[in-house]
């Protein structure tokens, strides 16, 4: 394709060196064609009055609102410099007011603009004071009709007016006649929708859909536009994944079927319970494709409790079974040991292998990490490489140089979503043939969201609990409004002691100096502006206070892993009755004595996390209790995301919840490193339909034409979205 100066080059040239600078630095637009696919937020109608109600979930934000002036009183005040001038002015939508305030010098231009009756845009930054929500020397742009204005009249008369996402140096209008020089070259873009799919699916073709997006004459334009733009993406993102999938489809694996009457049988026929019909489903799908002669990538994802790790283990033994070797990497060593721990007592004499006792069927389940002592690795290493250990569990230490394996037929990958690509791939690397490869989540995923994150994994879901599983019960404890209530749940966790059971008390920190908490941005109220509550202080306050007389410990990430693993066996053996923790309880730990969990701070940890921490009671036959412990408002929008995990044990809704209120970030991986969403325009969760199509017509278009070489503009358009970085996370996966 050849090279079109006017949208990839910086916008220096056309906007000039100073908006160029902010348009880079504060909303990360560098050329021509990002700057189109910045689109407006919302729009506002010529007559219309924008609604200020929805203003108080958007304290700290910048904001564009185009109202009515009500009233503007100018007064006089005695500061500790001498006099001032303050100028007041209120602006309505009729249904809300909004105080502007505007000092000293400031206060002569909007004195004479801002008459009653008068409308504007208005840009600026919400804050709250005195308890009411105002703008202070917000930005304006007249709408009125006079002589000054006529220009601002003229541009949007009978005209939707786009409302941008904007920033403090950069106000709305500003970014629409920054739009406004560039869309011209829109004529320049290249579509990459191939001309049948368009026409067959009535979409209008993508320079109609920039000019439309950003300059709409009426509300059906945007939805054109929005339609053309979701397909866009949605396509491009699924195509990638279809090239992903074709391109794994095409490596050689070496086929793993169990042998009859080995290692497998000899497993389930020493369990003492039946599967679930869903364990046996989701096992029958693996096995089908450990069997085939390319590799395996399979996603598994299922309720906290559903029995994963049951599913995995005997993936591992068909394996094992067949003369390979299976690896299981776990995100943190509390887990790791964790794995080790319940996988040799699910084996008992199998996991002996070689060993006095063991069984002739069996194999070695061997353990590393990073904190083993060194004859302990040492006899590790020697175990795997030799293939005397058919199963190993470990962190990250597995993938280091030295590990080498005798023959590594499997990968499982226990929370994936805690894993760097790169990690992943080393350990994928150290197969003489590429392993099969199984990723596991707690975290239940909605499909579309599946589709479009994991679109190149076959996705597996177990959504039965095993029978014998208890309910939980959750609660929101309301500390500020009602502080016998969380009184009344340290007396709950009393009782659950005496009676012989467990408890978990979790903070969103550790509370030693290295852990400084970070100031935050936003406030709700004054619990947002304190640090987040700490286990080393709640510990303290507990054993001094309510739970005095109870043994009670601590568990963190910067503990000793000596002595988090110590800690950790004595709660599993009933030692230690309350474990005041952070969030590295949060998978895999397994404690059914644990029947009680307190959370404190819980508006603090995001809707799945809260769901995985809960899975944590409940294990045993006892019924479970979660309390989620929160000093924040009755109606602020954090008490609500509690009152909805509180209302339900369905971590498939929760998520949808989570997304809905979150947005997705960026689907390809890279929002943690600060790159930019590559969705801007598609919802995962509402436009479900759209991503299924588009992943229908990318697997065609991709089977038809792997290399798209006959598809220069969907080549280029691929180019974009992945630049280097985003197309080394798709093909390491």
């Amino acid at each position: 394709m050849e090279h079109v100066p006017a949208l990839d080059e910086d916008l220096k040239k056309t906007l000039g060196p100073a908006t160029a600078k902010v348009l880079a630095e504060q909303l990360g637009l560098h050329t021509a064609l990002d700057l189109l696919h910045h689109y407006p937020r919302r729009y506002a109608e010529r007559g219309e009055l924008t609604s200020l109600a929805e203003l108080a979930d958007q304290i700290d934000e910048h904001v564009t609102v185009v109202a009515q002036v009500a009233d503007a009183r100018l007064l006089t005040y005695q500061g500790s410099r001498g006099g001032g001038k303050r100028l007041e002015v209120t602006i309505t939508d009729g249904s809300g007011r909004l105080q502007l305030v505007f000092f000293g010098a400031g206060v002569h231009k909007p004195h004479k603009e801002l008459l009653p009756g008068s409308r504007a845009m208005f840009a600026g930054k919400v804050s709250k004071f005195n308890h009411k929500l105002q703008l202070a020397h917000p930005a304006y742009e007249p709408l009125g009709a006079d002589a000054s204005d006529r220009d601002a009249a003229t541009a949007f008369a009978n005209q939707l007016i786009p409302i941008y996402p904007a920033c403090a140096k950069l106000e709305s209008w500003k970014i629409a006649k920054c739009v406004d020089a560039l869309l011209p070259t829109a004529q320049e873009v290249v579509d990459p929708l191939p001309d049948a799919l368009r026409e067959g699916r009535g979409l209008v073709p993508l320079t109609e859909a920039l000019l439309k997006i950003h300059r709409p004459s009426t509300k059906a334009d945007i939805d054109d536009a929005r339609q053309r733009l979701k397909w866009d993406e949605a396509f491009v993102l699924q195509v990638a994944l279809a090239r992903r999938r074709h391109a794994d489809s095409q490596l050689p694996a070496v086929p793993r079927r169990p042998a009859p009457g080995g290692l497998l049988d000899a497993f389930d026929a020493k369990l003492p319970f039946t599967l679930t019909e869903g364990q046996e489903k989701v096992s029958k799908e693996i096995f089908d494709d450990l069997a085939t002669s390319h590799p395996m990538h399979r996603l598994l994802q299922g309720e906290v409790g559903s029995g994963k790790t049951m599913v995995a283990l005997r993936a591992m033994l068909a394996v094992v079974d067949s003369g390979g070797q299976a690896a299981m990497l776990a995100p943190t060593e509390v887990l790791a040991q964790q794995h080790h721990r319940s996988i040799t007592e699910m084996m008992g004499e199998l996991a002996e292998g070689g060993m006095l006792g063991g069984s002739d069927q069996g194999t070695k389940v061997v353990l590393l990490t990073g904190s083993m002592g060194m004859p302990a690795r040492r006899k590790a290493l020697l175990d795997l490489v030799t293939g005397e250990a058919g199963i190993v569990i470990g962190t990250h230490a597995l993938i280091e140089d030295k590990v080498q394996f005798h023959d590594l037929g499997l990968v499982v990958v226990d929370e994936q979503h805690r894993f760097g690509v790169e990690q992943r791939d080393a350990l994928r690397s150290k197969g003489k043939q590429p392993p099969h490869l199984l990723v596991m989540t707690a975290t239940p995923i909605p499909r579309t969201v599946a589709m479009t994150v994991f679109g190149d994994l076959e996705t597996s879901v177990l959504d039965q609990l095993p029978a014998g599983r208890s309910p939980i019960a959750t609660h929101v404890v309301p500390a500020k409004d009602k502080p016998h209530f969380l009184a009344r749940a340290w007396e709950r966790v009393r009782e659950e002691v005496e009676n012989g059971h467990q408890a978990y008390v979790v903070c969103p920190r550790i509370g030693d100096s290295e852990d400084e908490p970070k100031k935050k941005g936003s406030a709700e109220d004054d619990a947002e502006k304190r640090p987040p509550l700490a286990v080393l202080d709640i510990a303290e306050q507990l054993t001094r206070g309510p739970l005095a007389g109870l043994s009670v410990e601590v568990l963190h990430g910067r503990m000793d892993p000596a002595d988090k693993d110590d800690v950790m066996r004595r709660f599993a053996a009933g030692e230690v009755k309350v474990l005041v923790a952070t969030t590295v309880i949060e998978v895999g730990v397994n404690v059914p004595n644990s029947t009680v969990m307190v959370i404190m701070d819980a508006d603090r940890f995001g809707v799945s996390q809260l769901h995985q921490l809960r899975g944590r009671v409940g294990r045993g036959s006892a019924p479970g209790l979660c309390l989620l412990v929160s000093e924040m408002h009755e109606a602020s929008p954090a008490r609500a995301r509690l009152a909805a995990v509180a209302a339900t044990l369905d971590g498939f809704e929760l998520s949808r919840i989570d997304l809905e209120q979150r947005r997705e970030g960026d689907v390809l991986g890279q929002a943690q490193s600060g790159v930019r969403s590559s969705l801007r325009m598609l919802a995962v969760i509402e436009d479900e339909e759209v991503i299924a199509q588009a992943r229908e017509e990318a697997t065609r278009v991709v089977l038809a034409d792997p290399e798209l070489a006959g598809l220069p503009g969907l080549r280029t358009a691929l180019d974009a979205l992945l630049d280097t970085e985003r197309e080394q996370f798709l093909e390491k996966g």
